[in-house]
C-alpha cells in the first residue's frame, strides 16, 4: 500500500497577502506501524498561511484516508503530509502536527514546519 497523492487537488485562494491562517484537524488519522503491523491512531492538525491556493477538502480527506493501510513511522507520516501539501499548495508557511495515541506506554507528538527553522 502507498499514500495516494494523485487524489490531492487545490482551489484558488482570492485573498493574497491577507495574513490568514487556515487550520484543518482530524482525530481519525490512521496509519500502520511498519514493524508490528499494528494501527497507529492520532489527531492530526495542519495549519498554514496560503499564498494563492487552498487544498480542496474532499481530496484532502481521501488523501488522509489513503494512509490507513500504509506501513510508515509516525515521524515519517507527519513529514510526508507536510511535503505533499507544500508541493501542492506552495504556502507561505505550514505546520503539521500529530498526537498519536499511547501504545506500549508511550505517547508521541510530532511537529514538522515549512519553512524549516
Amino acid at each position: 500500500a502507498s499514500v495516494d497523492t494523485e487524489v490531492l487537488e487545490h482551489i484558488p485562494y482570492d485573498y493574497l497577502g491577507s495574513a490568514t491562517d487556515v487550520t484543518y484537524e482530524t482525530v481519525e488519522f490512521t496509519s500502520v506501524c511498519p514493524w508490528t503491523g499494528l494501527p497507529d491512531f492520532g489527531r492530526l492538525v495542519v495549519t498554514y498561511r496560503p499564498s494563492n491556493r487552498l487544498v480542496e477538502l474532499k481530496s484532502f480527506k481521501y488523501y488522509l484516508t489513503s494512509y490507513r493501510n500504509v506501513g510508515i513511522l509516525q515521524e515519517h507520516a507527519v513529514n510526508l503530509v507536510l511535503k505533499d501539501l507544500v508541493a501542492l499548495l506552495d504556502p507561505e508557511s505550514m505546520v503539521v502536527e500529530a498526537w498519536y495515541n499511547e501504545r506500549g506506554g508511550l505517547n508521541t507528538h510530532v511537529k514538522a514546519s515549512y519553512p524549516s527553522s
